[in-house]
């Protein structure tokens, strides 16, 4: 297993972000001389400095710890479940978001896309799923392009497939993820010789398709995260909500 420096770290963090030494300094208002001397081990920097940089560079609660730990210090963010008591008031937040959002589908995840929580507009769609993808942890990108899953109700599966191709490789971008990885391989990287995906043709925002009862369903989602978390789960957990994209689609749930 390969150990490195908080300087090593930071430096691939940096470059993670395409910033030289020189952003990376102006932006949190220090030297460039010190960024380096950092970067190379020459200056053992606090623990606050290492947060410091950090939050210029974007760096995940998770990652910071590792950070703090690499630098000889004690990790600074806990993780708790979402039901601790701790997280109560977020909890209750999140399961208002999610009641006030029905009639309409809405689902909690976590970074890895493993579902957290739902709200009852979601339970008719899972009856629609084979009970073995329902065995927890319930996977949403597993669920939704398994052919047991809801692939099998999805009409445009190829355009659902590549915005979860597309989500998942801006997020590995952003900050990697071993088990992200296996998920990713596993069901979204391009086979041998596969041509490159199609410009997906839209006004607005991309519907997923449903087929439901004889009726085709229409929606599109939008997602909610915490602004100043302090705790990982927080830190990681996002709410994604669908909407009908026409009438038609409103008024099956409405009814």
């Amino acid at each position: 297993m390969i150990v490195h420096t908080v300087g090593e770290l930071l430096r691939q963090w940096r470059h993670r972000r395409g910033l030289s030494q020189l952003d990376l300094a102006i932006a949190a208002d220090v030297s460039a001389r010190h960024v380096s001397l950092v970067e190379t081990g020459r200056s053992r920097p606090s623990a606050d400095m290492i947060l410091r940089l950090a939050d210029q560079l974007h760096v995940p609660l998770r990652d910071r710890n590792r950070l703090l730990l690499a630098g000889g210090f004690a990790p600074r963010y806990a993780e708790r479940p979402l039901d601790d008591g701790a997280l109560a008031a977020v909890h209750d937040a999140v399961r208002r978001v999610l009641r006030a959002h029905e009639p309409y589908p809405a689902v909690v995840f976590d970074r890895r896309w493993n579902i957290v929580m739902t709200n009852r507009a979601v339970d008719p769609f899972f009856a629609q799923a084979d009970p073995d993808l329902l065995r927890p942890p319930v996977n949403l990108v597993r669920l939704g392009l398994h052919p047991r899953g809801f692939a099998r109700i999805v009409v445009n599966l190829a355009d659902v497939h590549a915005v979860f191709r597309s989500r998942i490789s801006r997020q590995l971008a952003a900050a990697p993820d071993p088990e992200l990885t296996a998920l990713y391989e596993e069901l979204l990287a391009p086979e041998p010789g596969e041509a490159p995906s199609r410009g997906i043709d839209t006004d607005v925002v991309i519907p997923m398709i449903l087929r439901v009862g004889g009726r085709e369903l229409r929606l599109f989602s939008t997602i909610t995260t915490f602004g100043t978390p302090t705790d990982i789960t927080v830190d990681e957990i996002a709410i994604e909500s669908y909407y009908p994209a026409d009438a038609e689609s409103a008024a099956y749930f409405t009814k």
